[in-house]
């Protein structure tokens, strides 16, 4: 563990995989998903890592969706790691230029939880933190992040700056991260990337439970229900 001022050993972090690839199969993005990680667990924060794959989550957008004709659901278990997690950060392979399907399906049970309330009256997820991991063969790091990146925040998650890292090679078929014909671990770009994005998460998630989240002045939504209108005025009744 690194010797220095900042504690971050009070956090916890929760990778979710949104590989294709069920386990034990070998996953590209879990090898860059674990460079982020490894630097977490040497800081001492709480992390957790799982396939969305491996487990029988149906799409929806409710809490069970056993309640909705579903005949099983892994996504009330998969929730409580969720909630217990200061940090989220999605991972996802390139297919057709986009996230996976899988990435896709979690953020739509991200956001059946995005109506619930905090102790303040604030969404749910004010509070935490979200970034996202992305490999492929071709373009489309930008593009993929953009849009979990937006998706995160829209439910109420933080982001920090420079708050995805990626790796992808060169147009066409050819080696992917894992592979030793990519030379992948040592790009450098990606490694500093990485490494950003992992101090950036763990910088804002800090200050954030520091803070006990942000105040509720201006953004509760109990209040707003409750009459409350700070500094709002409805120009019908000016």
């Amino acid at each position: 563990m690194t010797s220095h001022a900042l504690d971050f050993s009070n956090l916890t972090a929760l990778y979710i995989n949104c590989t294709l690839k069920q386990s034990p199969r070998m996953s590209h993005t879990k090898g860059l998903m674990d460079v982020s990680l490894n630097i977490m667990k040497e800081e001492g924060v709480s992390v957790e890592y799982l396939r969305f794959v491996d487990h029988d989550v149906a799409p929806g957008v409710y809490f069970d969706m056993t309640e909705h004709g579903a005949a099983t659901d892994a996504w009330p278990e998969i929730w409580k790691k969720v909630d217990a997690a200061d940090i989220l950060i999605i991972g996802t392979p390139i297919w057709l230029g986009e996230k996976s399907s899988e990435a896709s399906k979690l953020i739509e049970r991200l956001y059946a939880m995005s109506s619930k309330q905090n102790d303040k009256g604030q969404y749910y997820f004010y509070g935490k933190v979200g970034g996202c991991i992305i490999t492929g063969n071709e373009d489309g790091i930008k593009h993929c992040a953009m849009g979990i990146l937006y998706a995160l925040q829209h439910v109420g998650y933080s982001i920090p700056p420079q708050a995805d890292c990626g790796w992808i090679g060169e147009a066409g078929p050819g080696p992917s991260y894992m592979d030793e014909a990519s030379n992948a671990k040592n790009n450098d770009f990606t490694n500093r990337n990485t490494t950003f994005m992992t101090y950036n998460l763990l910088h804002l998630a800090k200050m954030l439970k520091a803070s006990e989240g942000y105040p509720a002045y201006g953004n509760s939504r109990g209040d707003w229900d409750d009459g409350t209108r700070w500094n709002f005025e409805n120009p019908e009744y000016r």
